[in-house]
């Protein structure tokens, strides 16, 4: 099968507690679907029912390659305050490729649109955060321009997530937000990462409710980091390299 579209970060496995795959359903489901790239980011321990510490750190047992598919291994972590902080620490945070940095009602209750804008701005300053996860959740309004912006500063992607465009998701109704803030990252020049937050491995790869948004926006393909599969792992490579600066 011939994939538009190189790479899915956003994907999770029954590790979570609330999805229904395995980690090797999902890498040969990527494989049939010519994936190039396929990310498995479970949830953070303070999701309920879902990891512990220790699932991070012994990724090492995991091949990351299967054939032409290379894995990732990342996680979404929970933003659990206004301040952005998270739930893993950096300890463990440098043992992944990467991170994904979400509100969940489980974890932090809906505030204003001041504080969830702080929440999502202040965890963009961490620099093990590479991507901001379903922003354009509708129970958190939040300061667009200003969430775009701290992302152009901090080398941040943010999420366009197929998932939430279902109309039976707790995220649903999110279309206008996710619409204007295509628009302030299209002024801006700030990159977008597309993601199917897959919790059945049949969703993996598919941004089929996203498409139509862009195609709305006239979203530049430039500016989708799914694209490019050497493009996402120069993004993270630096980012690497900025944490690593940072840290010595």
């Amino acid at each position: 099968m011939q994939q538009k579209y190189a790479l899915d970060l956003h994907t999770h496995t029954v590790a979570s507690g609330h999805a229904y795959s395995t980690l090797k359903e999902n890498i040969e489901y990527a494989r049939e679907t010519g994936l190039q790239i396929l990310g498995s980011s479970d949830h953070a321990p303070l999701m309920p029912h879902s990891t512990q510490e220790y699932f991070f750190t012994n990724n090492v047992v995991i091949p990351r390659s299967f054939g032409e598919l290379k894995l990732l291994f990342g996680v979404e972590l929970n933003i659990t305050d206004y301040n952005g902080s998270i739930d893993l620490e950096p300890r463990v945070l440098n043992r992944l490729d990467y991170a994904i940095a979400s509100l969940h009602p489980p974890c932090i209750s809906p505030g204003t649109c001041e504080e969830n804008t702080s929440a999502l701005t202040c965890a963009m300053h961490d620099p093990y955060i590479d991507i901001i996860g379903h922003p354009c959740d509708p129970r958190y309004p939040f300061d667009i321009k200003t969430v775009v912006s701290t992302a152009r500063d901090k080398n941040v992607l943010l999420e366009i997530n197929n998932a939430s465009y279902n109309p039976k998701n707790g995220r649903a109704g999110g279309e206008a937000i996710t619409l204007e803030m295509l628009a302030e990252c299209k002024k801006q020049a700030v990159p977008v990462i597309l993601a199917s937050d897959a919790h059945f491995y049949l969703s993996i790869g598919d941004f089929s409710r996203i498409e139509p948004l862009l195609e709305q926006a006239d979203f530049p393909e430039a500016l989708i980091i799914n694209r490019s599969a050497d493009k996402l792992l120069d993004f993270l490579a630096a980012k690497k390299t900025l944490t690593h600066s940072k840290n010595s």
